[in-house]
């Protein structure tokens, strides 16, 4: 899939090629898991040979990726309470979602600012940091930061190791394996010690 939409891209016209960078980072926000940051990456390649202009890819690159999760911030703040406070949600507890939005109006913006660096919770971040109702225009010029910040590092790659865009993408690719799993792993020591505290609180 991936290579079929690549070769697409290196047929497009100059002037659509910010537009289709701009849908595919936007598309990776929206409906995860999505190959976005192999296809940036690619981009840079065209960079070179003058196909297109790397501050326009910038840009549009940027630009999809911040709509994409204003998007999902959006969805998040007009999130129905009701449906897990009535129990329709059967395997998530009001509780859990409370405890939730506690800590991301703790933490949220400092996971704002590392959210495109977070391969495969991109979505889940801008969501709930929408739901814990987060002041929109800071989370706005954060996670417009964070997505410059990594799509001017994604497209320099692929331009500078332009003949070996490949094995870049598969340390990304790794990266994101490994930020994937230790994300994990601390979501589970976190309802391990909540649960613990939890029990302790309860025998006292």
């Amino acid at each position: 899939m991936v290579e079929s939409i690549i070769n697409y891209i290196s047929t497009i016209p100059t002037p659509l090629m910010a537009i289709a960078i701009f849908l595919i980072a936007y598309v990776e926000n929206v409906f995860p898991p999505s190959p976005s940051d192999a296809l940036i990456l690619f981009s840079g390649t065209l960079v070179p040979s003058g196909n297109v202009d790397f501050v326009l890819l910038w840009i549009f690159a940027t630009l999809g990726s911040l709509a994409g999760f204003l998007t999902m911030f959006a969805i998040g703040v007009s999130f129905d309470r009701k449906v897990i406070e009535q129990g329709k949600l059967k395997y998530i507890k009001y509780e859990t979602v409370m405890k939730v939005e506690k800590w991301f109006q703790k933490w949220g913006y400092s996971l704002i600012v590392i959210n495109r660096f977070l391969s495969g919770t991109r979505g889940v971040i801008s969501f709930f940091a929408g739901m814990s109702l987060l002041k929109v225009r800071t989370t706005t010029i954060l996670s417009g930061i964070s997505a410059a910040i990594w799509n001017f590092i994604l497209i320099y790659l692929g331009m500078t190791f332009s003949n070996n865009w490949q094995e870049i993408n598969k340390q990304i690719e790794k990266y994101g394996t490994f930020i994937f799993y230790a994300v994990l792993a601390i979501l589970i020591v976190f309802v391990i010690y909540t649960l613990n505290k939890k029990n302790k609180s309860l025998n006292k």
